[in-house]
């Protein structure tokens, strides 16, 4: 089934609304600015079929763009796991490293410095490493413009060097097995994306 089919039968359940048609930004304000995200409340025009408009409200999260990475030791078969406090889930979660992207930054670019920074992993050359990139999604899109670029990045080498942290930045990082990392229980969706990527792949080298 394509994608024009998929629209179609879509089609049948609607109310009037032409989702084929972008929305039309009736208002926007700014009502928050703060060192992380602005949040704006917004009016929306939803194209009818039959003609004019019905006019919803949101309010939306504007947030940088980030790096998620599930990073593999392949001499070892380690992966990185890391601890903080956040505040969403209120607990000291588990994790993967993960970052912002900074003005001017690639993807892959913006990794290998917020790895770095948060884990002091550094690669110790660019040939001996390689980036599988799983996808770009976004964290909660009914609320967030916030995407994720989720990847895996596999290091054939790397030196240890001194971390360099935010001053409100608290994390912990430590290699563990395999095992130990899917028995962890990791509550962050972007970071079990990655880790579901690579059971999968993992699986597929096992021959199961």
């Amino acid at each position: 089934m394509n994608i024009d089919s998929v629209n179609k039968a879509l089609e049948r359940s609607g109310d009037g609304v032409d989702m084929e048609r972008p929305v039309t930004v009736v208002s926007r304000e700014l009502v928050y600015q703060g060192a992380i995200f602005s949040v704006e409340d917004m009016r929306l025009g939803l194209h009818l079929h039959h003609g004019g408009q019905t006019v919803i409200r949101r309010q939306v999260m504007r947030h940088a763009p980030c790096v998620v990475m599930l990073v593999h030791d392949l001499k070892r078969d380690l992966y990185l796991i890391e601890r903080e406090y956040r505040v969403g889930s209120d607990m000291f979660a588990y994790g993967l490293p993960a970052g912002l992207i900074d003005d001017g930054e690639d993807v892959e670019q913006a990794a290998l410095r917020e790895l770095v920074e948060e884990t002091g992993v550094r690669p110790i050359r660019g040939d001996d490493m390689a980036f599988d990139h799983v996808g770009e999604f976004y964290s909660s899109e009914g609320m967030t413009d916030e995407l994720a670029h989720i990847m895996i990045i596999r290091l054939g080498s790397w030196q240890s060097v001194e971390r360099h942290f935010d001053a409100d930045e608290h994390v912990e990082s430590a290699w563990i097995t395999w095992e130990q990392l899917r028995r962890t229980r990791i509550t962050a969706s972007n970071s079990m994306i990655a880790i579901q990527y690579e059971q999968i792949r993992r699986m597929k080298e096992n021959g199961r």
